[in-house]
């Protein structure tokens, strides 16, 4: 199967990786050379940490590497795609846009998927004059080491791109879910929660940040904290995803005051290196000293 991945981000690199490790050739598109060249230079940096692990071969790291192509160009991208993905930013008007400049070039049997994790994929599918072959694939952070994927079924999603997605889910050999297109999904919805509610626990000084994931990891056996996962996705993604779901769901997201003061701040997370955490070359060093009921 021919894959093309729109966007050369964390999200969009990873899934390319994930997509070329399993066997399948990809093309990794974004709208400057810079762009694909760090996405590319991305996912050697995961693969090389996987081969110093001993998780990956040196040959294992080669042959993924080879199956990847890099272009600026939509319709060389596209054009042979079985499966399109756009991980563009999180925007409804461009992915629209994204979908529609898709349509013009893709194959009339490739299936159409948005990585989104809180957008509507019905309102995405409207944009196109064959909204049946769109789907959700929402993979998560980081998308070579975590293993779910999140299928999303908008109304207009027929039977056979639903099964193409299962299928290619598993052919990933990630876990899937199948949801419904509602605000949030599933998982950004109750994850979201989790983290809101964790943030507001900081502002009322109820504990730290390193404590309060501590527990929920513990005690809940959660791989990673709601705070530490908030820097490792972004607050500013965590602040327009809160945004959206207040808008849509009430007021039981609206987002607590210290993630408004750090976004304004530019701390934005793990990228700027200061969120809830201080972050130096990617490792969490220390905790956020911010006043004004950071409770720090």
């Amino acid at each position: 199967m021919q894959i093309a991945v729109l966007g050369a981000g964390s999200m969009g690199h990873g899934i390319a990786q994930v997509s070329a490790m399993a066997g399948h050739d990809v093309v990794l598109r974004d709208v400057q050379e810079s762009f694909v060249e760090e996405g590319i230079e991305g996912i050697r940096e995961n693969l090389q940490g996987g081969v110093d692990r001993g998780k990956v071969t040196e040959e294992e790291m080669e042959a993924t590497l080879e199956r990847i192509e890099g272009t600026i160009d939509l319709e060389e991208a596209v054009s042979d795609a079985n499966l399109v993905v756009e991980a563009v930013p999180e925007d409804m008007d461009l992915k629209k846009e994204v979908f529609s400049d898709v349509e013009t070039y893709a194959s009339e049997e490739a299936v159409l998927a948005s990585n989104t994790s809180s957008l509507s994929i019905t309102e995405m599918a409207s944009a196109l004059e064959h909204p049946e072959r769109v789907v959700g694939l929402h993979f998560f952070n980081p998308p070579h080491i975590m293993d779910l994927v999140e299928i999303v079924i908008a109304e207009q999603t027929d039977e056979r791109t639903e099964e193409f997605a299962i299928d290619c889910v598993r052919d990933l050999e990630k876990e899937d879910v199948v949801v419904r297109d509602t605000a949030g999904f599933a998982t950004s919805r109750l994850g979201l929660a989790l983290g809101l509610e964790a943030m507001r626990m900081v502002e009322e000084g109820v504990a730290s940040p390193a404590d309060i994931d501590e527990g929920m990891k513990i005690g809940y056996g959660h791989p990673m904290g709601p705070l530490e996962l908030t820097d490792q996705v972004g607050l500013d993604v965590r602040l327009h995803i809160a945004e959206h779901l207040r808008e849509e769901l009430g007021e039981r997201f609206k987002p607590p005051q210290n993630l408004r003061r750090k976004v304004r701040a530019g701390k934005l997370g793990k990228k700027t290196g200061e969120g809830f955490y201080v972050w130096e070359e990617g490792e969490r060093v220390g905790t956020s000293g911010d006043r004004g009921g950071d409770g720090e």
